[in-house]
């Protein structure tokens, strides 16, 4: 743009000729305007013109379409100005008099650049793209799932409000919103960041049509408004085969940032690896509720068999995690440890006998009591998920000093699963009644079980036992739980 109308024409001619698309404007403010209407790669501006000159209109430019490249064209007398131009953003400048071939082996240039530099963003984009979709595909969490594609659209995107919706017995419900950390800075606590009406989102996802909207448009797909202007609204659907799981949406609360066409693909891409990881996380739920069940089940099966057990398979899985949390176990280690605790006296189902009958039990009796871990084992061993929780249930009458049964290992040797159980187990069974004796005050157990500490249990995890059962004991008081007296 100049505002000398036959430069402007020269320019214009010599860059139709080349092939270029061309618009021109008489000045910084009829540039701008223009801008808002259509979309250039470049913009060649005379320093000095009326109303906005070419230093202003290089800033709106830069704040307003930063991918577009703007060329200053000034006199000799100016050139520092120029320069302190590209300083400020400009790409290149062009000094008048001119000739045009100058004019067009700088826009040859810059477009050629602006060309690398997308091809190169579009490489990191798919780069970011492969990384995200990895990293949604390589997990099993719910949560996690959800809150990556959140994440991977506030950074891979931008955007400035990310939420995923997911469906619940025939209607969609928010898991999560999140807001990107600019946005996040500067909204007040009494903000309303608006909610969708997901049933008119879920009728426009029927149609299979891109759902990306602007402005008053995409207003009116808010049940509750933000309190903020809302400039542009994108949802892609989470969907598996013919099933609409949920979808994904991005909000630009920013009056100069629309989504497009590449970013609604980029979105889409991502939900449809979030999907079938969504798919996938929610299979596996379900699986764990079914071995939670079974367990539970299996649990119950064992407690019932004599009214003095009831609830000892319980009670030594609480002992049993509350212990393996003092030693500082991960997560994962503590669910085996009570999933093992809950089990441990699965094998006395093959002990066809009353294991509670009032006295002591006779050698033989003893003996085949004694089979009880084996045939826990036994039963167990088919059941490939419950794999993890064999050692428990096979080693937990193992001792610290190499007299236990059934294999008769020592020391370290025994899993440290085992371990933990038989201090929970001896605890619980010790401080309950059975049918041959009452239960042993709480004082007597602890201290039977120091006496026993580095023969029949290991020593550090007895010691801690006895160190902080108080501790726990209190905290069942609290609760309103059992508490051995």
């Amino acid at each position: 743009m100049d505002d000398e109308k036959f430069i402007r024409d020269i320019i214009a001619d010599f860059l139709g000729l080349e092939g270029y698309q061309v618009g021109t404007a008489e000045d910084g403010a009829s540039a701008v305007r223009e801008l808002e209407t259509a979309r250039y790669d470049m913009v060649i501006s005379d320093l000095k013109m009326p109303k906005m000159g070419g230093l202003d209109l290089l800033h709106e430019v830069m704040r307003a379409h930063p991918e577009t490249l703007t060329v200053i064209m000034t006199g000799y007398g100016t050139v520092e100005t120029a320069i302190d131009a590209m300083k400020r953003g400009a790409y290149d400048y062009i000094l008048k008099p001119f000739k045009v071939e100058e004019i067009v082996h700088v826009v040859q240039r810059g477009l050629e650049k602006r060309r690398l530099s997308a091809e190169n963003l579009r490489l990191r984009e798919a780069l970011s793209l492969y990384k995200v979709t990895e990293a949604i595909a390589a997990s099993l969490s719910l949560e996690e799932v959800v809150a990556t594609l959140v994440d991977s659209a506030l950074t891979e995107i931008r955007a400035d409000l990310v939420g995923v919706w997911l469906a619940q017995e025939g209607r969609y419900f928010q898991r999560l919103l999140r807001a990107c950390p600019k946005l996040e800075a500067l909204l007040e606590p009494t903000e309303d960041l608006g909610e969708l009406d997901a049933e008119a989102v879920r009728e426009r996802l029927r149609s299979g049509a891109p759902l990306l909207e602007h402005g008053a448009r995409a207003l009116e797909l808010f049940a509750r408004r933000p309190s903020r202007p809302v400039s542009s609204l994108c949802v892609v659907p989470l969907r598996m085969r013919d099933r609409l799981l949920g979808f994904a949406t991005m909000v630009s609360l920013t009056t100069s940032k629309r989504f497009d066409e590449g970013q609604r693909k980029m979105l889409s891409i991502i939900a449809s690896r979030a999907a079938a990881a969504i798919e996938n996380a929610k299979l596996y739920e379900d699986l764990q509720a079914t071995f939670q069940q079974t367990i539970q089940s299996l649990a119950r099966t064992i407690d019932k068999m004599d009214r003095y057990t009831a609830g000892h398979s319980e009670r030594v899985a609480r002992y049993a995690v509350t212990l393996a949390r003092w030693l500082g176990l991960d997560e994962q280690t503590i669910e085996i440890v009570r999933h093992s605790a809950l089990m441990h006296d699965i094998g006395k189902i093959g002990c066809v006998m009353n294991l509670n009958k009032p006295g002591k039990l006779t050698q033989e009796e003893y003996e085949v009591f004694k089979r009880h871990p084996v045939y826990g084992r036994d039963i167990l061993d088919p059941i490939k998920f419950l794999a993890p929780v064999l050692p428990g249930v096979y080693l937990h009458h193992e001792r610290w000093d190499g007299r236990g049964y059934p294999l008769g290992m020592k020391g370290a040797e025994i899993p440290l699963v085992a371990r933990i159980i038989a201090v929970a187990d001896t605890y619980d069974a010790m401080t309950t009644d059975r049918a041959y004796r009452r239960a042993l005050p709480h004082e007597v157990t602890l201290t039977e079980i120091q006496r026993c500490s580095g023969s029949q249990f290991d020593p550090d995890l007895a010691g801690n036992f006895v160190e902080r059962i108080e501790q726990h004991r209190q905290e069942l008081r609290d609760t309103g739980e059992f508490v051995p007296e």
